[in-house]
């Protein structure tokens, strides 16, 4: 398989495939492609895997795009303005955390499933959910990013907070928990919103500049109303 990313705003994956080669995304996902792709949908990794993508955000479906041509190509874009991210998993035998909706799409030999926060509390308070995904396995995935990414390598107890709609993806490494704002005033004034994303080193940290939920709830009281 090889690729290329396209465009600027929202940007696309070309992927270009040799027969018998498999990738795959999230229904819906899909952009262009030639001749020479067949298509399947299925609960890839069974019903209970499929179960928790929906959890973490995902289709419960997934979309398989098979080369039957050498030089096959297929292309997957973005849903909203940012970059998409190419991770090696052949050089992270551990692979990497994905927060929810950061999946674009894989080879076939990566596999995503559900993993929790160390802590339950981080998901129940954070925003973000406790449930989050894995992507392991021989091959490429892509990351989904709003904005621009931001990459940081943390050393051995270097601490990085983070607002909680701004954390991508990381090393299994980086240990993951959620604090409150301190101070009253902050809290209610400060606009920041009540949690942080604390993340300990060692390990890689992926970020993004724009969360998209929360461009979206600032737009939305500047939107036409009925009544």
């Amino acid at each position: 398989m090889q690729y290329k990313i396209l465009g600027q705003t929202v940007p696309v994956v070309e992927m270009t495939l040799n027969r018998g080669e498999t990738v795959y995304t999230q229904r819906g996902g899909m952009s262009y492609q030639t001749n020479g792709i067949s298509m399947k949908t299925n609960a890839r990794g069974g019903i209970m895997k499929s179960l928790g993508r929906m959890f973490t955000g995902e289709s419960i479906f997934m979309a398989n795009y098979t080369a039957e041509v050498d030089g096959a190509m297929v292309a997957f874009a973005t849903t909203v303005p940012g970059n998409v991210i190419p991770v090696d998993l052949r050089q992270m035998p551990n692979g990497m955390i994905l927060q929810k909706n950061a999946f674009l799409c894989a080879e076939d030999s990566v596999e995503t499933s559900v993993v929790f926060t160390k802590r339950i509390s981080a998901g129940l308070v954070g925003g973000e959910g406790f449930i989050l995904q894995k992507a392991v396995g021989n091959g490429m995935v892509f990351l989904e990013v709003d904005g621009d990414p931001i990459e940081k390598v943390l050393q051995p107890g270097e601490i990085l907070k983070v607002d909680t709609g701004n954390v991508v993806a990381f090393e299994p490494s980086v240990s993951y928990e959620v604090e409150m704002v301190k101070g009253l005033g902050n809290i209610f004034l400060g606009g920041e919103g009540l949690f942080l994303t604390r993340l300990v080193g060692p390990g890689r940290v992926i970020l993004q500049s724009q969360n998209f939920g929360d461009f979206v709830g600032k737009i939305v009281p500047f939107l036409p109303s009925s009544r």
